[in-house]
């Protein structure tokens, strides 16, 4: 098919969108931890931008969308974008240049390696997290991504959903932020010393950011400029919008409503529309996001203050049981009448495809979880996944890169 133009402005339009999410992660992030940890928590999401920006064109986009081998990993027919040119692919993204989807595909893995770094943050060593990601991104998520949208894929074939990552992204990363978790521990004082974010408006402009960059996130999945990208764009921001307002009256029930759980009840709301945002309506996208804020701040409470489990930025219950939500709520309201490319679900009298998602579901996150924790033990014994007593009390920024985000570099 020749090149759409429209199609090729989008989706490059897309891939900067996605691209500015992990920045804003950084600043969501940073702005949560204590002060003496800002800048090595900005550092971890930022890292990724080069370190998997790199992989993916060596290795990682082959291993994702090369030729399948048995449905579970592509070949190396893409090995440093071989055969990936400005001519459309066969196969993905018929109306754009090759290069457009594969860039648009890094910006997804780039982010999703950032995305679990929040649950370990303050007390894990960036030189470990850098052996660990790039064993992690090679075993984890480039295998998971040719499952379910790889041509070929056994998750693919089998009809699971996943219009743009709340499998492949949220869901793996959450499940291993869990699992990394129950392998480092908690912080040194926690719960009992105070350890309340450094700048609450910094977490407000990461968070905007975030919303800002999903327009391109899901709706540039439609990989098209057409109806399909305009419905997940509205369904994306209704949902944000209804998990926001849902988590500031939850908030406000239990105590006050809080910009901090705002803020965040809004990316909830992001994660949970994200496999759903080109295959559902817009009404569908209100009650997505309004039950996955009172998932995922119920499942908050459940982890870290009934459990003790000292998940530093509440990663799992934001995007592991947001996108865990996420998925199977796309095989409840999912509809062909908004994209007949997909499949009706269980509101439409299709049972079976709320079954494939939960499939989909176990099966990811089954496999990201204990693969994670053996990963994440292999770098443990050999050259050690947490940051010595006196560098974790001193505080990371000095311990890990020299420098002071609040009194310029160490002396």
């Amino acid at each position: 098919m020749p090149i759409n133009t429209g199609d090729t402005a989008w989706l490059l339009m897309s891939s900067a969108l996605v691209m500015l999410m992990t920045p804003g992660l950084a600043l969501f992030y940073g702005g949560m931890v204590r002060r003496k940890n800002v800048l090595s928590t900005i550092m971890m999401s930022f890292a990724c931008l080069g370190l998997v920006g790199l992989i993916w064109v060596l290795y990682g986009y082959s291993f994702s969308f090369g030729t399948d081998h048995a449905g579970i990993i592509g070949g190396v027919n893409f090995l440093g974008l071989n055969n990936v040119g400005q001519d459309p692919s066969s196969i993905y993204a018929t109306t754009v240049p090759h290069l457009a989807f594969m860039i648009f595909q890094a910006m997804f893995a780039i982010i999703t390696v950032a995305l679990f770094t929040g649950a370990i943050v303050e007390r894990v060593k960036f030189s470990a997290l850098l052996v660990f990601s790039v064993l992690w991104l090679t075993i984890v998520y480039l295998p998971t991504a040719h499952w379910v949208w790889g041509s070929g894929g056994w998750l693919a074939k089998l009809g699971i959903l996943d219009f743009a990552g709340g499998t492949v992204v949220h869901i793996n990363a959450g499940v291993s932020a869990l699992a990394l978790v129950m392998l480092l521990g908690r912080r040194r004082g926690f719960p009992q010393d105070a350890m309340e974010p450094n700048n609450i408006p910094m977490v407000v402009l990461g968070a905007g950011l975030l919303w800002f960059g999903w327009f391109g996130f899901n709706a540039g999945s439609a990989l098209t400029s057409g109806g399909l990208a305009s419905s997940a764009f509205v369904a994306t921001n209704v949902a944000a919008a209804a998990a926001a307002f849902t988590w500031m009256i939850i908030s406000w029930i239990h105590k006050r409503p809080t910009v901090l759980g705002t803020v965040t009840g809004a990316v909830v709301g992001l994660v949970a529309i994200t496999p759903a945002a080109g295959f559902v309506t817009p009404l569908a996208g209100i009650a997505i996001g309004a039950i996955a804020a009172v998932i995922s701040y119920y499942g908050m409470v459940l982890l870290k203050i009934k459990r003790g489990m000292d998940d530093s930025l509440d990663v799992f219950a934001c995007h592991g049981l947001g996108g865990i939500w996420g998925a199977l709520a796309t095989g409840i309201f999912a509809t062909v009448s908004v994209n007949p490319a997909g499949a009706d679900g269980l509101i439409m009298g299709n049972a079976m495809q709320l079954l494939k998602q939960l499939i989909g579901v176990i099966s990811v996150g089954g496999f990201a979880f204990i693969m994670t924790l053996v990963l994440g033990k292999l770098v443990d014994k050999t050259i050690g996944l947490r940051v010595g007593q006196v560098e974790e009390t001193v505080g990371l920024d000095i311990s890990q890169h020299g420098e002071r985000a609040y009194g310029g570099f160490l002396r």
